[in-house]
């Protein structure tokens, strides 16, 4: 077997695991990387890229459906299926011929290819060909999608995001496990391309949403598009020939079966820490099997070893495995000298149409016992300007902020061009402004922001309602 010493070893070529290596390398740190499956990252193969082409594809389709309602008719609407998927495979592979580049550029030596194991604290066996002893450590293995139970060994019409972006034409009908951030893009999506689509949640929620306000104008304002079937579980599925029978339980009890091409589970992801060993590492491990760690270090209890990225199971997101990443490189290319990175303002963004958006702290976060009480703004986009004259006047945005300090905290909405008011917002909270300070800049007319001024002005008329600080923390959240 080969023997190599080294000072870091990251396990792991996605988006963390690259951010690790460089950081680690810039460091002066003797680094290697291993990868036991693709080169790359779940955002260029599977996730954030080529979703949003098949969404790109489905927006173009659905300007035509809208079209009339500006007075203008298009003729016979085709979608070519083939023609669409060729198209997404193709830009996705372009995007993750990028990324191969870029780990391909790493020193040859520096690159180990197969499964990594712990032997023990500061010792990992490669595929019983390469024993790595190794200063420290850095866990970049990512996640994969969970599989029900319910669902596991049904057949080939059982898939996952991951299998999507492989279809060679789009289905007839796909059944759609989960109303998180994938689920809802990828159901939306199909479902404006012509595939039957049906939404099947065991709750109420709607992506990373928790406000209840805005919570129930997504669930309105989607319904009115989406067949979502809120508070329904699956009971069993059973492949016959090239459909799946799905049979669902809603909150009465009663059992439905239909019949889909495909089910698709997006139910959410799991770390990739499965068979790594971890029990002789020495590490504390959390009760979902993933070492326990400081966020703002990426370091492993008081240990060499650091976790980045989705296998810390933190927030699932690639800005923030390429942050995780370079904190937990830098730390273990200098350990011991470890030191908190830069952590940025919460960000989340579903590409749904409209598009929703939560950043800085969550209304669920802002409610929790001991915080301090906090002042809302919200806006309607039913009657805003710009929205109604592009014909997207759905949705709401609510803001929050600090009583006293006036200090702006964070945003959850549903509406049109979220993705761009949302930056603007986790600016602002990251700058640590005030809502006096936001509504000094300036606003253009007509713009979609003026629908965050109108909440800005309610947010300042509720932050004025109290007289001080000590008032307010008696009151509930929000009033």
């Amino acid at each position: 077997m080969k023997k190599l010493q080294v000072d870091v070893a990251v396990i792991g070529t996605g988006t963390a695991g690259m951010s690790a290596y460089r950081a680690a390398h810039a460091q002066g740190a003797r680094t290697v990387v291993i990868e036991s499956g693709h080169y790359g990252t779940t955002c260029a193969r599977v996730g954030c890229m080529p979703s949003k082409l098949l969404i790109a594809a489905a927006d173009a389709a659905h300007m035509l459906d809208v079209a009339p309602g500006f007075g203008v008719h298009p003729g016979e609407k085709r979608i070519d299926g083939r023609a669409v998927m060729e198209r997404v495979r193709k830009e996705r592979d372009r995007f993750v011929g990028f990324v191969l580049e870029s780990v391909e550029s790493f020193p040859e030596t520096d690159r180990i290819r197969g499964h990594a194991r712990f032997t023990g604290p500061h010792t990992l066996v490669v595929d019983e060909h390469t024993e790595i002893e190794a200063a420290r450590i850095v866990i970049a293995t990512g996640s994969s999608p969970v599989i029900l139970p319910q669902l596991q060994g049904v057949g080939p019409g059982i898939v996952t995001s991951d299998d999507v972006f492989y279809w060679d034409d789009l289905p007839s009908s796909v059944a759609v496990i989960g109303t998180g951030v994938i689920g809802l893009e990828l159901g939306q999506a199909l479902s404006r391309l012509g595939v039957k689509v049906s939404l099947f949640a065991r709750g109420g929620s709607i992506a990373q949403l928790s406000d209840p306000e805005v919570l129930h104008a997504a669930t309105r304002t989607l319904s009115a598009e989406l067949d979502l079937r809120f508070q329904t579980e699956v009971v069993r599925a059973e492949q016959q020939g090239n459909e799946v029978l799905l049979t669902t339980r809603d909150a009465l009890g009663k059992e439905t079966s239909e019949r889909f091409q495909y089910v698709l589970v997006a139910t959410g992801r799991a770390p990739n820490l499965r068979g790594m060993g971890l029990e002789t590492t020495g590490l504390t491990l959390s009760a979902n099997g993933v070492p326990e760690f400081d966020s703002r270090t990426m370091q492993c209890g008081s240990s060499h070893i650091f976790i980045a990225g989705d296998a810390n199971h933190e927030l699932p997101l690639l800005a923030e495995a390429a942050d995780h990443g370079k904190i937990a490189g830098e730390n273990a290319g200098r350990y011991s000298d470890v030191r908190p990175g830069l952590r940025r303002t919460p960000l989340g963004i579903a590409f749904t149409e409209p598009n929703i958006a939560t950043l800085g702290k969550s209304y669920k976060t802002l409610c929790e016992g001991g915080r301090p009480k906090f002042a809302i703004g919200q806006v309607s986009f039913e009657n805003q300007g710009r929205s109604r004259v592009m014909l997207q006047n759905k949705g709401m945005l609510r803001v929050y902020a600090e009583y006293g300090s006036c200090r702006f905290l964070g945003a959850e909405m549903i509406g049109p061009r979220a993705e761009h008011i949302a930056h603007l917002l986790a600016w602002a909270v990251q700058a640590h402004l005030t809502v006096p300070q936001m509504l000094d800049m300036p606003f253009y007319h007509p713009v979609i922001e003026e629908g965050v001024r109108t909440a800005l002005r309610d947010l300042a008329a509720n932050l004025a309602k109290a007289t001080n600080h000590t008032d307010a923390a008696d009151s509930e959240p929000g009033t």
